[in-house]
């Protein structure tokens, strides 16, 4: 099964060129952002945590002591001093801290969370001291304890932040690369966004134009008369219907032209008709002049022929209105008329027919060799002083039969010649046109090319020693003729 092509709009690929290149400058854009967004955050995050701690040393280094020292000196109770919820929310606070803090800056806050704890034991000795009623000179010696552990957790917490700012250094200039690196990517997105851009406008361009120029070539040649012209399918949606309409003109255009050709050769079919069918009222008048001669002058055998020579010659010219007939019936009919013609002029013309009896059953137009016989009578030995001898013949050749008719009248001189074959060629039956009034050479030229429908007709060489006019006609039997053709059985 064929794979299915795939139909293209043209506002659908402008469309999805389009998206395309919203998508290729759109999505660096948002990773870019997000990128940024994030590095915002944590640097917004580490700021936070470092103030955050920073809050704690003064409680660390000032609070916490200064309340160990009240209590120690008698200035203030415990409960009095919050000594203790000082230090458990420092406390809770570095944890949290560490909660948020990433692996490489832990340490410091792991190790003052500890510390603390430490710090919270002094706190204790010097509660149980003033509950036990401890000289004030060792409850001091705890106080400086406090101090000194206060000292290092506040040490711990710098160094936190130290490192956060170090940590803080470094995610700075990777953001830098960041912003660098967005833009260079940017910058060769664009490019290849502009390159992807003019490749896409030409692939589509050259999608458009190639239709349109077939369009334009072969409605050139429907112009020119070539009806057989026609438009393959176009996968361009827009162009897909005038395609077709354009089809769909060339099928009626070429029908039309069809159908007014065949009129126009029916109508010319016609008028050889009714010119074939026109009866020459002189070679009429004269054949039976002559029949009313010899029987007047006693020749019975004479005027039987000439009856019955002229019998044939119209029996067959009307062949009950049959446009087809053997080969043996229209030998028939030129030996008739030969026949006639040579009882009134005998002393000048002979004539020779070759036609052999293999080839009578198949079939040709009829009444083609009657009017080059009465051409070469009328045009060819009449004129010639000391007459001339017509001969007709008729040979099977590749599937062809071949028909000659030669005399050696007095032949044409080459204006003439050029004159009859200019009349062939403009291919316009006259009536008046041959010997005598009959169906001459240009109306045989027709009808062959008509009903042949082929474009040679009659071939003519004339010269000081006679003319010979032959003709090609394809190899006709009975089956072959159209349905549409009367024939003669």
């Amino acid at each position: 099964m064929g794979k299915v092509k795939k139909e293209k709009s043209i506002l659908g690929q402008i469309s999805d060129l389009s998206h395309r290149l919203v998508l290729m400058l759109v999505i660096p854009i948002v990773i870019s952002l997000v990128l940024m967004l994030i590095y915002a955050a944590k640097y917004h995050s580490s700021i936070s945590r470092m103030g955050t701690i920073a809050s704690l040393k003064t409680v660390v280094t000032e609070d916490i002591p200064g309340a160990a020292w009240n209590i120690v000196s008698g200035r203030e109770t415990l409960e009095e001093s919050g000594i203790y919820p000082s230090i458990h929310s420092v406390n809770d606070t570095i944890e949290d801290i560490t909660d948020r803090t990433g692996q490489e800056n832990r340490l410091a806050l792991i190790v003052a969370s500890r510390t603390m704890q430490t710090l919270e034991n002094y706190v204790d000795k010097i509660r149980d001291n003033m509950k036990a009623d401890v000289p004030v000179v060792q409850s001091e010696e705890e106080l400086e304890e406090v101090r000194d552990v206060a000292a290092l957790v506040d040490s711990m917490l710098n160094d936190y932040i130290a490192q956060e700012i170090e940590s803080t250094a470094r995610m700075s200039v990777s953001l830098r690369l960041v912003i660098l690196m967005t833009a260079i990517a940017e910058v060769l997105i664009v490019v290849i966004a502009l390159w992807y851009r003019n490749r896409s406008v030409k692939a589509t361009a050259t999608s458009v134009r190639q239709p349109i120029e077939r369009l334009e070539e072969v409605a050139a040649k429907i112009a020119e008369g070539s009806l057989d012209a026609r438009l393959a399918d176009t996968d361009v949606t827009e162009l897909r219907n005038l395609t077709h309409q354009v089809n769909t003109m060339a099928d009626r255009l070429k029908s039309m032209m069809e159908k007014s050709n065949q009129d126009a050769k029916t109508l010319r079919k016609a008028e050889l008709r009714t010119l074939q069918a026109q009866i020459n009222p002189h070679f009429l008048y004269n054949t039976l002049d002559a029949i009313v001669w010899k029987a007047e002058a006693g020749e019975k055998d004479e005027v039987i022929q000439l009856t019955s020579a002229l019998s044939n010659f119209f029996r067959i010219s009307l062949s009950s209105g049959a446009d087809w007939i053997p080969i043996s019936q229209e030998k028939k009919h030129i030996e008739g008329y030969l026949t006639i013609q040579q009882t009134r002029y005998r002393d000048i013309m002979d004539y020779e027919i070759d036609i052999p009896d293999e080839i009578g059953d198949y079939y040709i137009l009829k009444l083609l060799l009657q009017p080059l016989v009465e051409n070469a009578l009328y045009h060819g030995i009449k004129i010639k002083r000391g007459g001339g001898i017509i001969k007709v013949s008729a040979k099977l050749q590749d599937n062809y039969l071949i028909f000659s008719v030669r005399d050696t009248g007095s032949g044409m001189t080459p204006e003439q010649l050029k004159e009859l074959k200019d009349k062939m060629k403009k291919g316009q039956p006259s009536v008046s046109e041959g010997g005598g009034g009959g169906f001459g050479l240009v109306n045989v030229n027709l009808r062959i090319r008509l009903y042949y429908n082929q474009t040679d007709g009659l071939q003519i060489e004339s010269s000081e020693e006679g003319t010979t006019v032959s003709f090609r006609v394809p190899l006709r039997t009975r089956e072959e003729i159209f349905e549409n053709e009367s024939i003669l059985s």
